[in-house]
């Protein structure tokens, strides 16, 4: 059971900050509006300049040693609790909490929604966030897609929230809300969790916290069926039909996935109660307001005939299998690779191996080799080259896809240590799209 404890509860006793990127920030500015002086403030890349008015430490043993003494860390979901750094400051008798859950012990869970999925979370919080707003409920989106729902300055006049969240997040995470969106499960994140088996537990915990009563899942993924007793009190099992409903149309989204994502939004906001949510055409008027995400299946430009595609969202296998199944047909120069996280990309090799169309897969580093490997040992037929780098790689891409093909930027893995982050990644493509007209 993990123990209750809410942002409100910090008051309490000395408290540490670990991290200061997106979350870390914001909790720094929830804890100066608590009216609570944090006791320490860790990172590994300490500014030399204040952060929200604090004084930032190196990570040491030192350290490390200091935010054991509090009874209270808040840590940036980046930061593993299973690994030795984290079990070191537990066992210094502190409580590692996370900002969302602190958050969830006082938000009204009838009114929210978390959505979370080894794929299609982001773009599952964006239609139902959108369609609520178009159907007049005011609504937050953020989470692990934009702003944390804790931040002082996220709105607070709204109606329902809808928080994409990682597993990172879940696993800090001790009361559900309402409804929890399960959009897939497949091998991911291992290097944060230690093993698929721990993977699998942090992410379906969500579904099962007190507070927890429906989870609304993907009925077409085998794994998540096969772990329907993990989904919490109730499951609404939701799955792609013979013909989509004519409201789906207007949002303009690629891909059966996309279609399924867009159906389990829906039925997220039934859920949450939100008025005209099973009507269709308030559903299809909803729909035509919809401008897309960016970063997922986003055409950015065309160059000599040459069609440039973001996808720069898809850090794991599975939305990468997607978006090839998205441009069946076609002739597709496909970039992949980033941070190892030590997943088995033989799906990948599947899914190369099934493309209808022209193919050529451009490896790029850190995974890359890695990545060509299981795609050679597979025995592919498509052609599988290195590049050093994204720029290399977009040149290398373009050259052969010209005319009439498409340079697809998927790459199945984070953007962690070349890049700042996916936004960073895409917009270095952009750049590299820029460069093919010189």
């Amino acid at each position: 059971m993990r123990p209750h404890v809410s942002w409100a509860d910090l008051r309490s006793g000395a408290v540490g900050v670990w991290g200061v990127g997106i979350e870390g920030r914001a909790t720094l500015r929830r804890l100066a509006a608590l009216g609570v002086d944090p006791a320490i403030v860790v990172d590994d890349h300490a500014p030399a300049e204040p952060v929200e008015g604090v004084l930032v430490t190196a990570t040491s043993p030192a350290a490390l040693a200091a935010l054991g003494d509090c009874a209270y860390v808040v840590k940036s979901p980046g930061i593993s609790r299973h690994g030795d750094a984290a079990i070191a400051v537990a066992r210094g008798g502190a409580l590692l909490v996370g900002g969302l859950g602190l958050w969830l012990e006082e938000a009204d869970g009838a009114r929210v929604a978390c959505i979370t999925g080894t794929k299609g979370k982001s773009t599952t919080a964006s239609v139902a966030g959108a369609l609520a707003e178009a159907l007049g409920t005011r609504c937050f989106v953020g989470g692990n897609l934009g702003d944390p729902p804790f931040d002082p300055g996220a709105p607070t006049d709204v109606d329902r929230w809808i928080v994409e969240t990682s597993s990172f997040q879940a696993a800090d995470v001790s009361r559900s809300p309402e409804v929890v969106v399960v959009t897939a499960l497949a091998e991911d994140h291992l290097d944060w969790h230690g093993d698929l088996a721990t993977y699998e537990a942090d992410k379906l915990s969500l579904c099962s916290q007190p507070g927890a009563r429906v989870t609304v899942a993907n009925g077409d993924d085998a794994r998540l069926r096969e772990r329907a007793d993990r989904l919490g009190p109730e499951v609404v099992w939701v799955s792609l039909p013979e013909e989509a409903p004519a409201w789906v149309a207007g949002l303009g989204l690629v891909g059966r996935h996309n279609l399924r994502n867009a159906l389990l939004a829906q039925r997220a906001l039934v859920e949450l109660g939100v008025a005209g949510a099973d009507d269709e055409g308030a559903l299809a008027e909803a729909a035509a307001g919809y401008a897309g995400l960016e970063h997922r299946l986003q055409p950015i430009g065309e160059v000599a005939g040459v069609r440039f595609v973001d996808d720069g969202l898809a850090t794991n296998v599975l939305p990468t299998t997607a978006a090839l199944a998205a441009h069946a047909g076609e002739r597709v120069a496909l970039l992949v690779g980033g941070f190892d996280r030590g997943v088995d990309y033989g799906p990948l090799a599947e899914a190369v191996a099934a493309f209808v169309g022209e193919l050529l897969v451009i490896t790029m580093p850190d995974n890359g080799d890695r990545i060509a490997d299981a795609l050679v040992g597979a025995g592919v037929s498509a052609e599988v080259r290195p590049a050093p780098d994204l720029d290399a790689a977009v040149a290398m891409a373009f050259a052969w896809a010209r005319p009439g093909g498409v340079v697809l930027l998927s790459p199945a893995a984070p953007s962690f240590g070349r890049f700042r982050d996916y936004r960073d990644r895409s917009e270095a493509f952009r750049r590299a799209m820029g460069a093919c007209r010189e």
